[in-house]
């Protein structure tokens, strides 16, 4: 009897007629929701700040004079610390992934998710209005960041509405990565599997970069494999459009656009890894 009735309410489940409008509509009421919630839990946001906060303090007073920045002589603390922000910036926005992969598998544990379906409401607002909040808690974490960056000594060189362009390919390249988030969060059971899965694979991508030290000293095969890194490609073009120093040059395509190559590795990302994630959530709620 039981299963009948949960087919027969599932077969039954309203479907929106409102179009594109309702789907932003009802997009937005699922981020307030989430919103409304971060609110409500505080020590989610606090604890999310002490992680970038101590990379900062710790990169640049523990590493400052050990890691020269090619093309300025000497092991000028300062320049490192500059040279470093960009990457903790980067690292920061994109380790926002395990707290969307977390988030979503805790609503699909909790049958959240299945209230959700039961409303006439589209079915990619609940995966969009989740990753819409997720971009706002990042975007609080990168001000926060900011401000502690400019206490140990990073400044911008190039002008106010450059520093503003190279924020917001940081915070795109975090909105990207909350889409692979989603959709890990929604291929596994539990929310504790959801955050390691999101962030197991995130420490190579961020180690084999430009974020915290030149590639130039690297072995070949990982210099490439850096070079055509999503997550370089945004440091660097931080780095260029902040007027930190940048390191020494490479001749590969998205070290040389890096600004383009951000653009494109993050609109790419976002328009597969969205498609994956609502394909996965229609069939994981069918």
């Amino acid at each position: 009897m039981t299963a009948s009735t949960e087919s027969f309410t599932h077969s039954r489940a309203p479907r929106p007629s409102g179009g594109p409008a309702q789907a932003v509509r009802d997009s937005l009421v699922v981020a307030k929701r989430n919103l409304i919630r971060m609110v409500r839990i505080p020590e989610v946001v606090i604890f999310g700040l002490i992680q970038p906060i101590m990379f900062v303090v710790l990169f640049s007073y523990v590493f400052g004079g050990a890691i020269p920045v090619p093309g300025h002589p000497g092991n000028d603390p300062s320049v490192y610390r500059e040279y470093l922000m960009a990457g903790i910036f980067a690292q920061t926005v994109t380790f926002a992934t395990a707290g969307a992969g977390a988030g979503i598998a805790d609503d699909m544990h909790k049958g959240l998710i299945d209230r959700f379906r039961s409303l006439p409401m589209s079915r990619g607002a609940v995966l969009t209005g989740r990753t819409l909040a997720d971009l706002v808690q990042t975007a609080l974490t990168m001000l926060v960041l900011i401000v502690v960056a400019v206490i140990v000594g990073w400044r911008i060189h190039d002008g106010f509405p450059r520093a503003l362009a190279g924020i917001g390919l940081l915070l795109l390249l975090g909105y990207a990565f909350s889409w692979i988030g989603a959709l890990i969060g929604l291929s596994v059971r539990t929310p504790e599997a959801a955050t390691s899965g999101g962030l197991i694979w995130l420490f190579p991508l961020t180690f084999i970069s430009n974020a915290f030290v030149p590639t130039s000293n690297m072995p070949a095969f990982l210099r490439h494999v850096a070079d055509w890194n999503p997550f370089s490609a945004t440091v660097q073009a931080a780095r260029q459009l902040f007027g930190n120093p940048q390191g020494a040059a490479s001749n590969a395509w998205p070290m040389q656009h890096p600004a383009l190559a951000s653009l494109l590795w993050s609109l790419l990302i976002i328009a597969v890894f969205r498609t994956l994630a609502v394909r996965k959530y229609r069939s994981a709620t069918a």
